[in-house]
């Protein structure tokens, strides 16, 4: 039991999602099951119980909300309670472009709890004066800056410069990792593009498919202020698990 107290408290210091699984009730009250997205630590006593609970916490890893629900032990009368922790780091909003719809967009994230990143490679729109209440402002090419950072299924991405010498490349990274959310500025039209372009990168349909575009929720936003309403509205939709449209 010491083996999982010791890797749920590294897990929480390096900002790792990780569930832990307690069974309430039982011939083994208090038995505990660490689990991650790809791994799993500690039994219940029972091979079979652990397969089914351990599949359950994966799903509320996925949906990073806490669980609790009964599951049947064949050497036990009734069901047993289980308890599923799921342990949430702190969320990260990576903007990429310096642009003035992510001014207010830094503000109600960083409001709403989450880390903000800035990332562009034009100094003239990457400045401190601007973005001094972002966690961090990094000056470089999108890609290669996103790329050096943790990107994990507490990470939001979102794209806005509208170029896409800055904007595909950035997606390319973001894609291949398992963000919980990536949006991408522009038209319907716009987004046609960007997809074959980004087919011709190798990626498949189904990450394609991850790209919520136009982004933000469909509020009629013109200025600056409510078109980042409306793409903080939408990630708060998926950091929360409702419907998305």
């Amino acid at each position: 039991m010491s083996s999982i107290y010791a890797a749920l408290a590294q897990a929480i210091e390096s900002g790792e999602l990780v569930a832990v699984v307690t069974a309430l009730s039982g011939p083994a009250p208090g038995q505990k099951i660490l689990v991650r997205a790809d791994s799993s630590e500690g039994s219940l006593g029972d091979p079979a119980l652990d397969t089914e609970v351990i599949a359950r916490a994966k799903l509320s890893l996925e949906r990073q909300q806490c669980d609790r629900f009964t599951a049947q032990q064949s050497t036990a009368e009734s069901p047993i309670e289980i308890f599923v922790d799921v342990h949430v780091p702190p969320p990260t909003l990576i903007i990429v472009g310096a642009v003035h719809i992510a001014i207010p967009l830094v503000t109600f994230a960083k409001t709403l709890g989450f880390r903000t990143l800035v990332l562009d490679a034009r100094t003239a729109f990457a400045t401190p004066e601007r973005f001094g209440h972002a966690a961090e402002l990094i000056i470089g090419w999108p890609a290669d800056c996103l790329a050096e950072q943790r990107l994990s299924e507490t990470t939001y991405v979102v794209t806005l410069t509208h170029d896409d010498k800055l904007d595909t490349p950035a997606l390319v990274v973001a894609l291949q990792h398992p963000v919980r959310y990536v949006g991408a500025l522009g038209s319907s039209r716009t987004h046609a593009k960007r997809v074959a372009a980004l087919k011709e990168e190798g990626l498949t349909d189904a990450q394609i498919a991850r790209i919520h575009a136009p982004v933000g929720l469909k509020i009629g936003g013109r200025s600056p202020e409510e078109i980042a309403l409306a793409i903080m509205a939408e990630i708060v939709t998926v950091k929360n698990g409702g419907s998305q449209r």
